[in-house]
């Protein structure tokens, strides 16, 4: 059996306003433009995640606002700016979707996305900017026997692909 991993690092954000915290900064116009182009993508490629774990930071939650899915999701503070340890922990106790969206930043979403794959990819890859999307198919039965360098990189975006 495979199941499918989507890493998303949030669409990009605001400094408009300096008396907003990190975890309180919105998206900006090209963020909320590249959020909605990726949740076109999403389902134009076919890739319609079961369960969307996601950030608490306005920003990852007005990305998934505007990926426009009807899919379940639980927003987690546990994710915010969360490394590739704790991104694994919340992926191994994911009931048994077969395709899993997780909605985070960098330096943990990248970091993550290049583990869990043999082979990280092109630059765009490597420097996981705002809006980069990987879509991982682990060779598994269940999201507990997830772990790092067992993936194959189905799929790779970045909102300028799109927009």
């Amino acid at each position: 059996m495979t199941l499918r991993l989507i890493l998303m690092r949030h669409a990009k954000s605001g400094w408009d306003d300096p008396s907003l915290s990190d975890h309180e900064r919105p998206l900006n116009k090209r963020g909320r433009q590249s959020a909605t182009a990726l949740g076109v993508w999403l389902r134009r490629e076919g890739y319609f995640p079961d369960l969307v774990l996601c950030s608490d930071a306005v920003r990852t939650r007005e990305t998934l606002d505007r990926l426009n899915l009807e899919t379940e999701a639980r927003v987690l503070s546990a994710l915010y700016l969360a490394p590739p340890g704790i991104l694994l922990q919340h992926l191994h106790q994911s009931e048994q979707m077969p395709t899993v969206l997780m909605i985070a930043h960098n330096p943990g979403i990248a970091a993550f996305a290049a583990a869990m794959i043999a082979a990280p990819g092109d630059t765009d890859f490597r420097r996981y900017p705002t809006g980069a999307t990987s879509v991982i198919d682990l060779p598994i039965a269940d999201w507990e026997r997830a772990k790092t360098g067992n993936g194959s990189l189905a799929d790779f975006i970045i909102p300028r692909q799109l927009i």
